[in-house]
């Protein structure tokens, strides 16, 4: 309740009660610009009598009126936030430490309401540690956490320091300079999105920045006809301070190189019209097979005649034939 304005502290507590009650009408998100117009005239108009009433007390004192009831704010309808999804469990293996640490604090930061302190949100992110080293890390804070009666992590910036302590990769900038100046990052027999991909991981890791430095590397590791080709273009090539313009024509490249391929080895497995087979041996002539021939009849053989006394001789046959008379004519 505000005391009368004709005293100093009534003046005062009524100043201090209007500026805050400006100030939560600003912040107000879902309170309509008519309304709010209107209520920060009124209040305006009695700060300035009041501010003049403080300067020269002589001045007569403004009644003590209440100040206009705030605008119920205007109905809205809900916003429904996309479905998350949760980390996946972690064992400690350091070369997944940075996915991790990425998926919890991707979640935190789009879903702030489900955690009340920053505790809640480290205790959330253990759950997670279910075998591994991690699950030992786990039990070991809490092992602190009952000895000394105080959670040893008090914010998440501590818990992710020391996240980055136990499960990141130990010099990973100094392994991955090390690997951009080898050869072993090149593309070799890789497509230059898998070229790609795995070259600006690396960068990234690196924390290589400079677009000069981006070009050379990516230059060097992909294939030397890809290379040339971009290299030589007669229009249209890309600076060399300008990675994103080289991995875009490296891309178009392969993608033409591919898609060439792939034509040619249709055009070789489709014949283009009717073709004529000629075979270099003759083909086999067919047999004829005859029907077996039947067996011949076997003429029985006569036999030999028997010895016997002989036969009477007839001699007036031949006579008799020689004395017929001759009938007929010839």
């Amino acid at each position: 309740m505000l005391l009368p304005l004709d005293t100093p502290q009534g003046i005062a507590d009524a100043l201090g009660y209007l500026q805050h009650h400006l100030q939560e009408l600003t912040e107000r998100q879902h309170v309509s610009e008519n309304n709010i117009n209107t209520t920060l005239a009124a209040l305006t108009v009695q700060l300035q009598q009041l501010t003049q009433l403080v300067a020269n007390p002589s001045l007569p004192a403004v009644p003590n009126t209440p100040p206009p009831p705030a605008p119920s704010p205007a109905p809205t309808t809900r916003r429904t936030r996309p479905k998350l999804s949760a980390p996946l469990d972690f064992s400690g293996e350091r070369h997944n430490g940075r996915t991790f640490l990425n998926s919890c604090s991707l979640y935190i930061r789009l879903a702030p309401e489900q955690f009340y302190n920053e505790q809640e949100k480290i205790l959330w992110a253990l759950t997670f540690f279910k075998d591994g080293h991690a699950a030992k890390w786990s039990e070991n804070i809490f092992h602190q956490e009952a000895d000394t009666g105080i959670f040893p992590i008090p914010t998440w910036g501590d818990f992710e320091q020391q996240f980055r302590l136990h499960f990141f990769l130990v010099n990973a900038e100094a392994d991955t300079i090390n690997t951009l100046e080898e050869t072993s990052y090149h593309q070799g027999g890789q497509t230059v999105d898998d070229y790609l991909d795995n070259f600006q991981t690396l960068v990234s890791d690196a924390g290589y920045t400079d677009p000069r430095t981006l070009v050379v590397k990516f230059r060097r590791g992909l294939k030397l006809g890809i290379q040339n080709q971009i290299a030589t273009m007669p229009y249209g090539r890309p600076a060399d301070t300008d990675p994103n313009a080289w991995y875009r024509a490296a891309r178009r490249i392969d993608q033409a190189r591919l898609a060439n391929e792939a034509f040619q080895s249709v055009s070789r497995s489709t014949p283009s019209g009717p073709t004529k087979t000629i075979s270099a041996r003759p083909p086999p002539m067919s047999v004829v097979r005859l029907p077996p021939a039947l067996p011949l009849p076997v003429t029985p053989k006569p036999a030999p005649p028997t010895p016997s006394m002989g036969v009477p001789m007839d001699v007036d046959v031949t006579r008799k034939a020689r004395s017929l008379p001759l009938r007929g004519c010839y």
